[in-house]
Parts: structure tokens; C-alpha cells; sequence
């Protein structure tokens, strides 16, 4: 049996986003391959049980919430010193900001493969030596791995530009959706398909402000509904400064997928602002619960949806957007058809599962550091 640690989360079962909902799909499908799995949890993760589902959890102290971003240094490099005792065939990192500081100490006789995220050093919600710190954290990343994961074309391509490093592409994943309850809708006093939203973390990268300015320059009566925690400094900004547009509803974060695929589905419009990274999941989990979808125009978004989708620079574009675009329109039927297709052909969870272990399997053994 081969065996299989997880590092570079919080842990799971989710309780957090993107790359924990990643180890949560991975470790349950790679059990169900055969896989012995073990994830690391932080210490104060709301699951406390060692074993999830056939997972082994391991938590691992992580004072992050007192300590902020160091705590996160302080979590990774107690989880790889406590992978220095355990037997495992090959380490999975998920990302590699806070861990590459510590690849040195990683087992020497295990192969590790390292899923590279988007370009974090690009992120403007980071100052200039934080970014300087994320691009040499990156180049660390490379160098203590064995072998790399690119979540998109876009992240392959420049990681064999920058770095020379020949890399696997292994998209994200999504189920496509199709048992919505439209009792959610009660909950956020919502009619279906007569509201629009985006579902990010808030902050500047993700064109939170442009969509907003053009919510409010469209002047629509359908609420707006922005998903995402916002008891943060630029979310205080945002609501401070939308706070006489009554259209526009901060609801915080909603980690079930079930009522965020229901909200999804019954939207009209749903923005996408991401600028930074590759195979965004919120992206693709849109167009798994048939949202019509309108993205940042940048190449990472169109690798994906292709002309299936409407596209923003300026807000006067959102603010288009939201005057013209009725989801029920004939026009958009073909858009959201072939994005489902998209998702059932590519980006299907038994299908990037089956790839991880594919890969895993190859890279078992090869040791390249």
C-alpha cells in the first residue's frame, strides 16, 4: 500500500477554502484507490478525531492566530518535523509559501511533489519585500522538490521558463451540480435568477472594487450579494465605502458547498475577479452549478472558459454587464451547456484524482534534490 502525506493546509475535513477543499477531495479519492493517506491538521482545527473517512490526521500546533502569518512558518515546519518520523512513500505539498523556507529538512529518501499554486509574489495586497520574500519562497519551492504540479498551462509554461523545470499539468477539480434546494434562497431572502454576486477572498487582486463600483454605477435593483469573509482592514474599506448602496449585501463567508452551489445556480450573473493564479476553484465550481459568468479578461480565466463567458476590465463594463445581461436569454443557454461539458470532459474530481495518482505512482522513488 502505498503511502501518501499531505502537507501545506489546515487540514480537513474543510473548514477553511480552496486548497483544504483540494486535500479533502485528493486524500477521500486516493483512499478509495488503495492509498494510505495522512493529512496534517492544525491543532486547533474544528475536527479533532486522528482519522476522517479513512484518512489519518495528524495535528500539529499552529499558532497562527496568535502570531498571524509567522505562526504559519512555525505550523509547516512542526508538521515536517513530526513527517520525519513517519513511514511514508511520497510527500504531496500543497503550495509551498510558508513550507520552502524549511525543504531542507525534508525526509531525504522521499520523493516530494509540490503543487505550485498561481504567482503569489504578483498578489498587490502584499508589500514590495513581501513580494520579494513570496518570489524568492517560490524559487525555494522548486529547488526542494522533486517534481512539480501546475494547476494551469499559464504556471507550466512559466515555471519552465523561469526555472527550466519540466512540470505536470493537473488542473483543479469540480462535480457538476445538479440538486440545488431552493430553500436556501430563503435564508438570504433571495428570488431566484433576480440577483448577482461573486464569491472571493476580499481582497485587491480579485477586482473586489471594480465589480462593486460598477454594481453601484449600474444602479440595479437586484441585490448583489459579495461571499466572502470581510471583518478584515480592505473589507471594512469596501462595506465602508458601498455602505449608502443598499443593493449590495456583504453576507461573509459560506463554507457550505451545497448552499454556495445553490446560490450559484440560481443566480443571474455571477463575477469572477481573480487576476492572480491558475485553475481557479471558485471558477470552476461556477461553471459546474450553471452560473453565467462574467471574468476578469486575463489569459489564466480565458484558458478556461474560452467564449463561454462575458468579460470586465473597467466597471463601466460590470456596470453593462448588469444593465444588459438576463441570464434566461437564449443567447447565454450555449455558454452554460459548454461550460457543464467542460467540467464533466476535464475538470471532474474522479478524474484530477485519478491523475494525482498517476502521478504519484511515477514519482514514487524518484528523488531528484
Amino acid at each position: 500500500m502505498m503511502r501518501i502525506a499531505i502537507l501545506g493546509t489546515r487540514g480537513i475535513p474543510n473548514y477553511y477554502g480552496g486548497f483544504e477543499q483540494c486535500a479533502e477531495y485528493l486524500a477521500l479519492g486516493l483512499v478509495k484507490r488503495g492509498f494510505e493517506v495522512l493529512v496534517y491538521n492544525s491543532h486547533n482545527h474544528p475536527y479533532q478525531k486522528s482519522e476522517w473517512n479513512g484518512v489519518r490526521l495528524k495535528h500539529c500546533y499552529d499558532p497562527e492566530d496568535k502570531l498571524g502569518t509567522v505562526g504559519q512558518f512555525i505550523y509547516d515546519l512542526n508538521c515536517i518535523l513530526d513527517l520525519r518520523k513517519q513511514k511514508i512513500d511520497v510527500i504531496l505539498q500543497l503550495g509551498y509559501t510558508s513550507c520552502s523556507v524549511w525543504g531542507w529538512l525534508l525526509p531525504k529518501k522521499v520523493a516530494v511533489t509540490t503543487n505550485m499554486d498561481g504567482l503569489e509574489w504578483k498578489r498587490t495586497k502584499y508589500s514590495g519585500k513581501v513580494r520579494d520574500f513570496l518570489l524568492y519562497a517560490e524559487g525555494l519551492g522548486v529547488k526542494y522538490s522533486d517534481h512539480l504540479i501546475s494547476d494551469s498551462i499559464g504556471i507550466q509554461d512559466y515555471l519552465k521558463g523561469k526555472y527550466n523545470k519540466e512540470s505536470v499539468f493537473i488542473p483543479y477539480g469540480a462535480d457538476v451540480f445538479t440538486n440545488p434546494d431552493i430553500s436556501v434562497l430563503d435564508e438570504y431572502l433571495l428570488i431566484e435568477y433576480q440577483y448577482d454576486l461573486l464569491i472571493a477572498r476580499l481582497e485587491p487582486e480579485n477586482s473586489i472594487e471594480i465589480i462593486l463600483d460598477g454594481v453601484a454605477e449600474a444602479s440595479s435593483e437586484r441585490p448583489f450579494l459579495v461571499i466572502g469573509k470581510h471583518h478584515t482592514k480592505y473589507g471594512e474599506y469596501l462595506k465602508n465605502k458601498f455602505k449608502d448602496f443598499s443593493s449590495i449585501r456583504f453576507v461573509g463567508g459560506i463554507y457550505d458547498i451545497n448552499k454556495l452551489n445553490t446560490i450559484r445556480y440560481f443566480s443571474n450573473l455571477y463575477f469572477h475577479g481573480h487576476t492572480v493564479g491558475g485553475t481557479n476553484p471558485s471558477l470552476l465550481e461556477a461553471m459546474a452549478s450553471n452560473s453565467l459568468i462574467c471574468a476578469n479578461d486575463n489569459s489564466f480565466n480565458k484558458y478556461i472558459l474560452g467564449d463561454d463567458a462575458l468579460y470586465f476590465n473597467t466597471k463601466e463594463q460590470v456596470a453593462t454587464a448588469m444593465k444588459s445581461t438576463i441570464k434566461a436569454e437564449a443567447i447565454f443557454r450555449k455558454m452554460l451547456t459548454n461550460n457543464t461539458q467542460k467540467i464533466e470532459d476535464i475538470y471532474t474530481w474522479d478524474r484530477i484524482v485519478g491523475q494525482y495518482a498517476e502521478h504519484l505512482e511515477f514519482v514514487k522513488g524518484k528523488i531528484n534534490r
